[in-house]
């Protein structure tokens, strides 16, 4: 079951977005996110807006789902346009899912070839598919790099047999060797997402998928803590008792074995839960939803951000399609993103970078409470003390910056519960 839609204003049919978006807009980069919904199998784990790929007709079906997200592209060139925007070419492009390689090569390329219609393409575009390892071949691979692709990022999630049961992985990790070399091959940059936490997963289980990932030589790497969701098939097992979830505990030496073993191998983290060889190896299109700017999400429940303006589509593909047939916005509601919620919003993304944030940008509550987790050892205490720099009105303002310490890493949220009190 996916998660329910936020709470929010209506959308109008249309889709058109109010005037303020122009001024919030400003100087922000511009990426599109394009939701696939479809998958071969539903993971127990999962509760992302997924189907299995024949169990849905009409105008949503898998075949046509290229033709129906083209048609939202178009909308939303128009919306952009009267809107009032300065034209901004896409410089990150994210199709994610479902796992997007289940539909033909020649689908993807399609629906990126409206993306650079509609809005033109940045010189150094990144362009990023998910895929699990039973869903490509050397020609696949190859033909997305033809088609503009740049990137991919595999579903690895774990190297031992009984953990990607457990998760109802269907691949076979002896494979992810073979995907990682057809992807360099091919000429495309390669992470590999992982997850730990899994009921079962022993420390050395976690060691073995870890080490797996690394021995590839790719030179980006995802570790997501699982978390289960009410409403998947897992959190039903672990209800009945047929599964044990491991503790805080577990996680946590889990988190730092990663963190030890990717930094080794020469990989640093940029995000809590992310490590790259060098920064050009980072996922540029997740830096920018962390950084606040711009992007249009595509696609059934996809989420959508400009000018301080939220909103999400319609979940049900079918929906999605029949709002798209009848020439309205497949927008179900929306949110202004301004004022104390921003900030908020913009302390709980940034403090998770490795660059951290400005303390500068903190209330002065916030600045206060500094000290304090420097002492408890969840901030850098040398990060947080530089030279006051000075404003352009003249003023001086404080010139460290909050950075989490690896320590602070495990204990994210409540970082930004004290900064945010």
């Amino acid at each position: 079951m996916a998660p329910a839609l936020p709470d929010g204003q209506p959308a109008p049919d249309d889709g058109a977005l109010p005037p303020t978006v122009v001024d919030g807009s400003a100087g922000r980069a511009f990426g599109v996110y394009l939701h696939v919904p479809f998958c071969t199998v539903r993971c127990g784990y999962c509760d992302f807006n997924t189907y299995t790929a024949t169990e849905l007709g009409g105008g949503a079906s898998q075949s046509s789902y290229a033709t129906t997200a083209l048609a939202e592209v178009a909308l939303a060139g128009r919306v952009l346009r009267d809107a009032g925007l300065p034209a901004r070419p896409v410089s990150t492009v994210f199709v994610g899912g479902g796992t997007p390689t289940v539909l033909p090569v020649g689908d993807l390329v399609r629906m990126l070839g409206g993306i650079r219609d509609t809005w033109g393409l940045t010189d150094d575009v990144e362009v990023t598919t998910e895929a699990n390892p039973d869903s490509v071949t050397p020609s696949s691979l190859a033909a997305l790099a033809a088609g503009g692709f740049t990137r991919v990022s595999f579903g690895m999630q774990s190297a031992v047999p009984h953990v990607l049961a457990t998760l109802e992985r269907t691949h076979d990790p002896r494979r992810i060797p073979d995907v990682v070399r057809w992807a360099r091959d091919a000429g495309l940059q390669v992470s590999l997402d992982l997850i730990y936490g899994t009921p079962g997963e022993s420390l050395d289980d976690w060691r073995t998928s870890v080490e797996a990932a690394l021995a590839t030589g790719v030179d980006h790497v995802s570790a997501y803590a699982l978390v289960v969701e009410d409403g998947t098939r897992m959190a039903v097992q672990v209800r009945r008792g047929e599964l044990t979830l491991p503790d805080g505990d577990d996680q946590a030496e889990k988190y730092e074995l990663a963190d030890d073993l990717l930094v080794e191998a020469g990989l640093g983290w940029y995000e809590v839960s992310n490590w790259a060889r060098t920064p050009a190896d980072a996922c540029r299109h997740n830096l920018a939803y962390w950084r606040g700017d711009d992007w249009w999400g595509i696609g059934p429940g996809a989420h959508s951000h400009v000018g301080g303006v939220r909103w999400w589509n319609v979940k049900h593909p079918r929906a999605y399609a029949d709002r798209l047939d009848r020439g309205l916005s497949p927008a179900a509601g929306r949110e202004t993103v301004d004022g104390d919620a921003a900030a908020l919003e913009r302390l709980m993304l940034g403090v998770r970078l490795a660059d951290g944030l400005p303390l500068a940008d903190l209330s002065a509550p916030a600045r206060r409470a500094v000290a304090g987790l420097v002492a408890d050892g969840l901030l850098d205490g040398r990060a947080a003390v530089a030279r006051p720099v000075r404003t352009a009105d003249g003023s001086t303002a404080p010139g460290g910056r909050a950075v989490l310490t690896r320590r602070g890493r495990l204990l994210a949220d409540a970082v930004v519960r004290t900064l945010a009190a």
